[in-house]
């Protein structure tokens, strides 16, 4: 009976030596997931037209919060060792990318279309930032970039790769350029609390509750912000300005109080 018990328990001890706060890490997951299921999700999503874009001559895979890792593992092998690699287009529209993505989008549709022809390219997704806001502050991506994703049975590592893209140069030609060897400097390594799958925050499960309270702040207006800011830093000089005469006042209410009546 000893040894049966030895034999549950060791295996406990030894996780808990190895990480003596996964206990709290597992509750704050916990907390943090009851609390973001509990919001509504902001992000807007056509399934009709996702399925055209799917099925249609680019093969294009439109990212979700709810689907993003899901369809990134969809082509994966069970037994792979060799990555399959994803495109995703970080874009937007007025509210992300002030009008400008139209360009690298269209060049992107191009590039997808001719990608598609090929077996052996990338595979292609579209992440729109105006329509999955929490799902864009929670990688930290900004928009015009493309994300390269080298994709392995989980839960081997993944890179991440972002190549950020000209809004105004920007042609099929200069994308489809990317995939050389000579431009791998176009590239950069995304290595941040904010990775999709091994950030620190992704770990700990914050970057989708990050993501909410970015976009919480993004419904404030501008003009209300401001009133706040200044009506806290008038609070802030009034109570300095408030001590600062109280401490000039104590020493002459000291000495006043020292002096007594003369005999």
């Amino acid at each position: 009976m000893r040894v049966s018990i030895l034999a549950v328990a060791l295996p406990l001890l030894v996780s808990a030596q190895d990480d003596p706060f996964a206990p709290y890490k597992a509750q704050l997951q916990t907390l943090l997931n009851r609390f973001v299921s509990a919001i509504p999700n902001p992000g807007f999503h056509d399934p009709i037209a996702a399925l055209e874009a799917k099925m249609g001559a680019m093969r294009m895979s439109i990212l979700t919060l709810e689907n993003w890792k899901d369809t990134l593992y969809e082509p994966v092998k069970p037994a792979a060792t060799v990555p399959e690699e994803w495109w995703v287009l970080i874009t937007g529209r007025n509210k992300t990318c002030y009008g400008h993505c139209g360009k690298i989008e269209k060049a992107f549709n191009v590039t997808a279309a001719e990608f598609a022809l090929d077996p052996g390219s990338p595979h292609v997704a579209y992440l729109n930032c105006d329509d999955q806001p929490i799902l864009c502050n929670s990688w930290g991506a900004a928009t015009a970039n493309i994300w390269r994703f080298s994709m392995l049975p989980a839960p081997a590592p993944v890179e991440v790769h972002k190549s950020r893209l000209n809004v105004t140069t920007t042609t099929p030609a200069t994308i489809a350029a990317r995939r050389e060897p000579d431009n791998k400097a176009d590239w950069v390594l995304v290595d941040s609390w904010f990775h999709p799958f091994h950030g620190k925050a992704t770990e700990l499960g914050l970057s989708v509750p990050y993501g909410y309270v970015l976009w919480a702040f993004n419904l404030v207006p501008n003009w209300l912000f401001m009133i706040v800011v200044s009506f806290a830093s008038r609070r802030i000089m009034s109570n300095r300005m408030h001590n600062a005469g109280n401490q000039a006042r104590r020493p002459g209410a000291a000495a006043g109080a020292g002096a007594g009546p003369r005999n």
